[in-house]
């Protein structure tokens, strides 16, 4: 086993991931990859001496390695779905609401190294950090044992996700629900805006609008216009299938 130091590991640390990877039943060739994908960017931008590098840069390998290990799943296990189902259900599986549940049933946030201020807060529990902590590790064991060691992982723990998004018609997001709804009942598109950034660049707080006619439903969310988006759709579906629900 190689074991390769790096400014922000210490045997503490290495011991806490090596216990991690044994529960995960992971055996690692560098823990260096391990302990990197745990690195939060608070860490970093606060105490670059002590942490150089942090997860986030790691999903943009990851998300294509994850990809195509669902669509290969999906391909030999839906035969009869046509192409615009398949995608519907992929994109459900490597969604970040969904890695962000994986990710919090294996309790990967308990080992997460944060900063002081994010370490007081609710970080811990948010899902989009919880959703890049899941793809910086699986990009580890990418790096690690290539193709087929990430393959178990995904189909342990991630694929096995499948029946209950099935179940509980998951199968697509909030943007394109409220997109369809609204296209098909009042033949009109929803648009958005970002009409707020705060906070400095590494912890920017969104305020995003959805705009339908003069209705605009908002919901801030920490570091994502993608995730503030998705959750002013969600809000915006809600509100307005209960207005239908009244008529």
């Amino acid at each position: 086993m190689v074991i390769r130091k790096k400014a922000v590991e210490n045997d503490a640390l290495i011991e806490r991931i090596s216990w991690l990877l044994k529960d995960l039943g992971l055996e690692y060739k560098n823990i260096s990859n391990y302990i990197l994908a745990f690195i939060h960017r608070s860490v970093v931008n606060e105490k670059p001496d002590y942490a150089p590098k942090h997860n986030e840069r790691l999903e943009f390998l990851w998300d294509a390695v994850l990809e195509l290990i669902i669509t290969d799943n999906l391909y030999t296990d839906f035969p009869e779905k046509t192409e615009w189902e398949l995608t519907d259900i992929r994109s459900a599986l490597v969604r970040w609401r969904n890695l962000a549940e994986v990710s919090r049933k294996l309790k990967l946030s308990d080992f997460l190294l944060l900063w002081k201020w994010e370490e007081m807060s609710w970080w811990r529990q948010n899902d989009y950090l919880l959703a890049n902590t899941i793809e910086a590790l699986l990009w580890a064991i990418y790096l690690d044992y290539w193709i087929s060691w990430a393959k178990n992982f995904v189909d342990k723990h991630i694929y096995t996700t499948l029946d209950s998004i099935l179940d509980n018609n998951l199968t697509k997001d909030f943007k394109t629900t409220i997109q369809e709804f609204a296209q098909a009942n009042f033949d009109i598109t929803p648009n958005y805006s970002v009409i707020s950034e705060s906070w400095p660049d590494h912890d920017k707080i969104f305020i995003v609008w959805i705009n339908l006619w003069d209705k605009e439903i908002w919901k801030w969310e920490w570091s994502s216009k993608k995730k503030a988006q998705e959750d002013a759709a969600k809000n915006a579906y809600i509100i307005l299938t209960k207005e239908i629900w009244q008529q």
